[in-house]
């Protein structure tokens, strides 16, 4: 913490002279050294505080680079939020460890969950062909498929229908399901059932492809891969590599199926270096303008929204949004209009300020102290999909509000229902 605390400082200073290449480079290398002291001692890729520090501390230094005149300094309420959001997570996991430990000093691969890979196989089938037949029914609503769509940007934007589409894109967590059902049985699976377990799979990956949705393929990959380590007591980062090597062309695809061309794209990143190809802007912006638009947010907000905005989900999915519009009636502020995603902390402050960005960090940390130390003792297969999910949203920390927004909460819902489906065949077995 001393590291990040001086590193931090050095930041600030350096970013209040203008320095801006050397205050990114100070953050980027506390955020390393921080995920480096995790994994030395959990022996793990994907321990989740290590994670959040890596990510969040190194989004932060990347959009310290400021390498787009759509960023500007930001102010000191935003340097002390940001701050704060990694400081309550960070006390709040260490002080746990310090009282309670970890259980083990290691991670390993743990079997304490009953071999039983059938009712794993129903929830693949289930979730797979709900989530299709929800897709063909907005497609049939709507008139088109977004794949299909020519020279319409936002064709992809506009292809939900409320209520369905959640059914829709729960698909992305099929490939962790798979990665579960081999776990659970290992080799004991009929071949009818690796059969359709794998065109159930193929079908989850082509929904989002046919939604050109970049975001809800790479997740789901990225899901699958989450859960796969969690399962293993070593892993080779060079699978990881590989992975990442395939997941470019497919992403490089959608983006064209979104009639998104460097032109269109370069008006709306605004590079300093106009000659910055595409393929490092784009992902530079992704990450950087989130902190922008929490900037923007702190030096506009007029006042805040106690709790409300935060509920969205709870409005969303009991449906009191539609008798009561005011409860989600808050404009969001962004540097661009089209540049809309935001930090995971965006709604903490939106609610109660700097107070809020604290509480929330503090219960993020209780949040992953405890899975790290039941991901040891787990014996239903689903917790590890529920840990691989809780690690893609400290990865991506700097990209959405996470859990203000309805469609995790219902992925979490989902995943909880699974979890209660498998115990009882267990216990019933």
């Amino acid at each position: 913490m001393a590291v990040y605390l001086i590193c931090y400082l050095a930041s600030y200073l350096l970013a209040r002279g203008e320095h801006y290449s050397l205050s990114g480079v100070a953050l980027m290398a506390a955020a390393f050294w921080l995920y480096f002291k995790d994994y030395r001692s959990s022996g793990t890729l994907i321990h989740l505080r290590g994670l959040f520090s890596l990510f969040w501390v190194g989004g932060q230094g990347i959009a310290c680079l400021k390498l787009s005149n759509l960023q500007t300094d930001w102010s000191w309420m935003t340097w002390l939020c940001f701050a704060l959001a990694y400081a309550g997570f960070w006390a709040v996991f260490e002080g746990l460890t310090r009282m309670y430990g970890t259980g083990h000093n290691r991670y390993g691969r743990w079997r304490s969950f009953t071999a039983n890979s059938i009712p794993v196989f129903h929830m693949i089938c289930a979730v797979t062909v709900v989530s299709l037949i929800s897709f063909l029914f907005e497609a049939v609503r709507l008139g088109y498929v977004p794949l299909f769509v020519q020279g319409v940007p936002h064709a992809y934007s506009e292809f939900h229908l409320t209520g369905i589409h959640y059914l829709t894109v729960s698909c992305v967590l099929v490939p962790s399901m798979t990665v579960l059902y081999f776990h659970t049985a290992r080799g004991r699976g009929s071949d009818r059932q690796v059969i359709t377990v794998f065109v159930m799979t193929v079908i989850s990956l082509l929904i989002p492809i046919l939604c050109v949705s970049r975001f809800q393929f790479v997740f789901a990959v990225m899901l699958a891969a989450l859960t796969y380590i969690s399962l293993q007591k070593s892993f080779n980062i060079l699978y990881l590599l590989g992975l990442f090597v395939v997941l470019i062309p497919v992403y490089l695809l959608l983006t064209v199926a979104r009639s998104h061309d460097a032109e269109y794209l370069n008006s709306i990143f605004e590079m300093k270096n106009e000659a910055m190809p595409l393929f490092v802007s784009q992902p530079y912006i992704y990450i950087a303008n989130n902190y922008d638009n929490f900037d923007c947010m702190v030096e506009a907000l007029p006042a805040h929204s106690f709790g409300l905005k935060g509920l969205f989900p709870l409005w969303a999915l009991t449906g009191l949004k539609f008798f009561f519009p005011q409860l989600i009636n808050f404009p969001i502020y962004v540097t661009k209009k089209e540049l809309t995603t935001l930090t995971m902390f965006y709604d903490a402050y939106y609610d109660f300020g700097w107070l809020g960005v604290l509480a929330f960090s503090c219960l993020l940390g209780l949040l992953a102290y405890l899975l790290v130390v039941k991901l040891r003792e787990m014996h239903n297969p689903f917790g590890y999909l529920l840990y691989a999910q809780v690690a893609a949203y400290m990865i991506l920390s700097f990209f959405t509000t996470w859990f203000s927004n309805t469609t995790t909460w219902f992925y979490l819902i989902l995943t909880g229902l699974m979890a209660v489906y498998y115990s009882f065949n267990a216990h019933r077995r």
